[in-house]
């Protein structure tokens, strides 16, 4: 490969500030290799490496056709329309990019104009919201909604002008030749770079194998970023799940069929209200929200079990009025196939016999998931990687527990790939300080959060806010946010109050701002410079001992004869906390203190694996020299 990465490279010659660094250089001959040998490969390399130039610019390079996969919608968005045009522009290439996203990201034109035909029972806001977005549909290019400034993105008309797997036409769709994701999955057939995300790679993936078109083309090379997430989100897809998101849908779109293409048949509208009924009524009795627990547990009460046998009863009172009017509406007929496939993912949830998944339930204050998750994804991945042949890489920051890649590579089943740690280039030696404040308040005790508060705000208050507090729960997030609002003049932003996007922007523009927030703001939030110099951490972030799934995935290594706490638990705790530390040093010039308020981190053997895993920070347990660092920082 032409040496793109060196001082007189072709991005040192076209992109304004670039500096050659060796694990950047390092990393894109080794993507390279893997491309060129077919070999997977996996590579850790630190914040600050340059990860995306140094797959892009291979990857490019190439020529060949090349799928590259993210870690969520926005990183996706910033690799497009940002990271991509530069590579493209500074190695003057001229193949053809795609950005292709799932179908709930496009307005689907037909599920609109169904709307509009309903108007009349529509609320007046929805209506207004139909209004505004069928001017838009004439004139956006691409109708991917987050482009759309007319409609606020959490109106409650987005979830009725969108398509999901569920519920797309297909083929069928009288606006089959105009659907902006037909004309979305042309441009990536066509194109040779095709951005997507994890989400929607691996629900491709299972629709493949179901007999469907696939969404996604064939590739020569695939690179996922922010790869550590990929374990978690293909067990989603290789399960199985039910949710009261998806019956209500459906009953909503047998309503819509009724009051548009099928009026003549009123049992549709009362098949429709049952099934809805059923659905909040199954919600009603699984109790208090917020909480996970084990379905095979659940199934065993009486009162759950006849409210399940109730709702089973409303989708096949949906399915036998549907399957009288078939043929005479193709949003029916989709809605029967989908009756179809629930009554059988629900048999499939209730036979709870089966060995190597995890059964599990999830409620919040409106809606519920029913879900058998398997215990490992790794032989799948196998599969679908050895029917795929081609350049396999998977890099991210945060994959590699006490300096070794295992956990990661045995989770995903690449056990065979080479792999490469690139630590990062910043001196954190001289740009950070880790402090574990000494007498801690014991977590869960009454009066803690007030405590943690009260001795965490001198840290703050020097630090005139710029601060993250990150939560490894909402209950606390929403105690100590209470805490600093009564007790701190400095404006306190809460995660939840507004979207993740507003807040973030809300936090730059006060720039004196405390954001406390939980599992969102964790990672993939990119702030640079003197706007965030205070990162703290409540706690190490161990998943609840009572997630059914972690408990299923326990008892299984304690099966193989290992030990469920170093394998299990230990190693997703310690990659979460480097997903959290990774927030404060974004840029080669960023300074700031990282307050971990755990403990455990220095009095438990089990804290060395944490320590050493996390970038090389001075430490001290005193909050006045954490202070001192902070109040003696350069300004920029």
């Amino acid at each position: 490969m032409t040496d793109d990465f060196a001082s007189d490279g072709q991005l040192a010659r076209a992109i304004p500030g670039f500096k050659p660094r060796e694990p950047q250089r390092r990393m894109a001959q080794a993507v390279t290799k893997a491309i060129e040998t077919g070999t997977p490969l996996v590579v850790e390399a630190g914040t600050g490496t340059g990860k995306t130039y140094a797959y892009l610019a291979p990857a490019l390079r190439s020529g060949k056709k090349v799928i590259i996969s993210t870690g969520s919608k926005a990183l996706q968005d910033q690799l497009y329309s940002r990271d991509l045009p530069t590579v493209r522009q500074a190695l003057a290439y001229t193949g053809r990019l795609a950005l292709l996203k799932g179908r709930a990201n496009y307005l689907c034109l037909e599920r609109l104009e169904q709307q509009a035909l309903a108007g009349g029972d529509l609320p007046v806001q929805l209506l207004s919201d139909v209004v505004r977005l069928r001017s838009w549909s004439s004139e956006s290019a691409d109708g991917d909604i987050s482009t759309c400034r007319d409609v606020a993105e959490d109106s409650a008309v987005w979830p009725l002008v969108t398509s999901t797997n569920d519920n797309c036409l297909g083929a069928d769709c009288p606006l089959y030749q105009e659907c902006f994701v037909v004309k979305a999955r042309k441009n990536a057939m066509d194109a040779d770079v095709v951005v997507v995300n994890h989400h929607l790679y691996l629900a491709d993936m299972v629709v493949k194998e179901s007999g469907f078109a696939e969404l996604i083309p064939q590739a020569d090379v695939t690179i996922f970023d922010e790869a550590h997430q990929l374990p978690d989100i293909a067990s989603q897809y290789f399960g199985q799940t039910l949710s009261s998101r998806q019956l209500l849908d459906l009953a909503k779109d047998f309503t819509l069929a009724w009051r548009t293409e099928v009026k003549d048949t009123q049992q549709l509208q009362k098949c429709a209200d049952r099934l809805a009924q059923s659905a909040q009524d199954f919600r009603l009795q699984l109790g208090e929200p917020g909480y996970r627990g084990n379905l095979r547990d659940l199934l065993a009460n009486a009162a759950i079990e006849r409210a399940l046998l109730l709702l089973d009863d409303a989708l096949e009172l949906c399915y036998d009025v549907a399957k009288l009017s078939l043929g005479r509406s193709a949003l029916l007929d989709a809605a029967f196939e989908r009756a179809t496939q629930y009554r059988a993912c629900l048999r499939r949830l209730k036979e709870t016999s089966l060995p190597g998944y995890s059964y599990w339930y999830e409620c919040t204050s409106r809606h519920f998931t029913l879900a058998l998750t398997p215990l490992t994804v790794a032989e799948k991945f196998r599969e679908v990687m050895a029917q795929k042949k081609g350049g396999w890489v998977f890099t991210s920051a945060t994959l590699s527990i006490n300096d070794r890649l295992g956990y990661f590579t045995e989770r995903l089943g690449v056990e065979d790939a080479e792999t490469l740690l690139l630590p990062s280039p910043f001196d954190y030696a001289k740009q950070t300080l880790l402090c574990v404040p000494r007498a801690l308040p014991v977590a869960r005790q009454p009066g803690s959060a007030r405590r943690l508060a009260q001795m965490l705000r001198p840290m703050i208050e020097a630090n005139n806010g710029r601060c993250f507090m990150l939560c490894t729960s909402h209950a606390m997030m929403r105690e100590i946010a209470g805490e600093f609002r009564a007790t701190m003049m400095l404006p306190v932003l809460l995660q939840g109050e507004t979207s993740k996007g507003q807040l973030l922007a809300q936090f730059l523009e006060a720039g004196n701002a405390l954001l406390v927030a939980t599992s969102s703001f964790w990672e993939g939030v990119d702030v640079r410079g003197d706007a965030l110099s205070l990162v703290i951490i409540d706690k190490l972030p161990f998943t609840s001992p009572d997630d059914p799934l972690l408990k299923a995935r326990m008892e299984d290594c304690r099966l193989r004869g290992l030990d469920p706490f170093n394998e299990v638990q230990l190693p997703e705790a310690v990659i979460a906390l480097k997903q959290g530390v990774g927030r404060l040093i974004r840029d080669i010039d960023d300074r700031g203190v990282l307050v971990i308020c755990d403990e455990r981190l220095v009095s438990r053997p089990y804290g060395e694996v944490f320590l050493n895993s996390l970038p090389p920070s001075p430490r001290t347990r005193d909050i006045k020299r954490a202070v001192t660092f902070l109040t003696t920082m350069p300004e920029r």
